[in-house]
């Protein structure tokens, strides 16, 4: 039993001392007197602002286009046959003017079947010359004259008018009227045998060569029309919205050295899919000085046309579309506006209550309720609030005070 009551003695003794040790540090540290807290600096970001005040602006409305021609066909074979040269060489980029041979469809054999035709056809009206002048006496100077003018190398002339019935029956009977209108008809397919230019143009594409062989319906070549132009201009569909057939347009180069008078003939009723552009056609007067080229790209300058009660600010400032950040005590605070139209560099807006400090800048990794220091130099002029850049003047002067401690 002494052994144990020892043991018992020495862990109490122990745990007194360690309770005396715990209590004289929690006194001492007590007595300790507490360091200075230095106060935690917040950082103004310095922005670019502008306040919000209405007005009426003048707005225009700029876009690029590409020129094309008003016409681009298929120039096709409308016979069979060998292909000739014409006057113009059957060459992509070759240039043609209105009327001039293109092609010819090799036409020997069908000029000598049409001269066979019309010779069998004096063939006829000699053998019914005679009874017409027995049954029908009044009509055999007329036929005669007509038998007398036909040549073979010449266009059939007109028939003489038919009244009788009786020798409409007698003509019909031999052939004369049916076999009439079939030498016309040959005419006709050997002048479609030579090819004319429909417009003065050019080649776009050659399909077949001189001295190849084509059917009928055959695609030879593909031309363009080079004296009428127009404009193709995609705009947004809003910005569309402002621009009306007839209005005036000042088309310009791409440097903006050269320039030409427009006119919007045509809106596509349509949007494009993939662009959700609606598409203006502008008619341009040709000008020989300042020749055009299809397939070049053109400047387009709208009419300006005014916008009450708006205020124009630069796009980079605007984010998710429609919101920007106002200052409201020194702090950032987000606000939606309404888009009334958008250009190249500037947005167009409304909403926002009049009075408000705008920021006029592209801000980067910031949010709702980040303290700032206000700008009012204007955009593209630096800030000149004392301390370091990014801080205002209080952070200046706390920061002054830290390093002193």
């Amino acid at each position: 039993m002494r052994k144990i009551d020892r043991r018992i003695v020495i862990v109490i003794s122990v745990l007194f001392i360690l309770l005396v040790a715990y209590g004289l540090m929690r006194f001492l540290i007590a007595q300790k007197e507490a360091p200075p807290v230095r106060r935690s600096i917040e950082a103004r970001r310095l922005v670019k602002v502008e306040p919000v005040k209405y007005s009426h602006i003048a707005s225009a409305v700029t876009a690029p286009g590409r020129l094309s021609s008003i016409a681009e066909i298929d120039i096709v074979a409308e016979a069979s046959g060998k292909i000739q040269p014409g006057k113009v060489t059957l060459k992509k980029g070759a240039k043609f003017s209105k009327g001039d041979v293109l092609f010819v469809v090799y036409p020997d054999e069908a000029i000598l079947s049409l001269k066979a035709r019309k010779s069998q056809y004096q063939n006829t009206l000699a053998g019914i010359i005679p009874d017409l002048v027995i049954d029908f006496p009044e009509t055999e100077e007329a036929f005669t004259a007509f038998f007398s003018s036909i040549e073979v190398d010449k266009p059939l002339p007109p028939m003489p008018e038919i009244k009788d019935d009786k020798l409409k029956i007698f003509l019909a009977s031999r052939n004369v009227i049916s076999e009439f209108y079939s030498i016309q008809s040959d005419e006709l397919q050997l002048k479609r045998r030579t090819i004319l230019a429909p417009f003065n143009g050019t080649y776009k594409e050659v399909y077949m060569e001189q001295g190849a062989y084509t059917n009928t319906g055959g695609r030879v070549a593909r031309a363009i029309q080079t004296d009428h132009l127009e404009l193709e201009v995609p705009l947004d569909r809003a910005d569309a919205a402002w621009v009306k057939r007839g209005d005036p347009v000042h088309v310009e180069s791409e440097k903006r050295d050269l320039s030409w008078k427009g006119e919007v003939i045509r809106k596509g009723q349509f949007v494009d899919e993939s662009t959700q552009s609606q598409t203006l056609f502008i008619q341009i007067r040709y000008d020989h000085k300042q020749p055009l080229l299809a397939g070049e790209y053109l400047v387009a300058n709208f009419p300006v046309r005014p916008i009450a009660n708006v205020m124009e600010i630069p796009r980079n400032s605007v984010f998710n579309s429609d919101e920007v950040f106002v200052v409201r005590q020194g702090r950032l605070v987000k606000e939606k506006i309404d888009v009334v139209k958008i250009n190249e560099r500037i947005l167009i807006f409304k909403g926002v209550p009049e009075g408000d400090t705008l920021v006029v800048q592209q801000l980067i990794n910031v949010s709702e309720g980040t303290l700032v220091q206000t700008d009012k130099s204007g955009p593209g002029q630096p800030g000149k609030g004392p301390g370091k850049p990014g801080q205002g003047p209080e952070a200046a002067a706390e920061g002054k005070k830290a390093n002193r401690k």
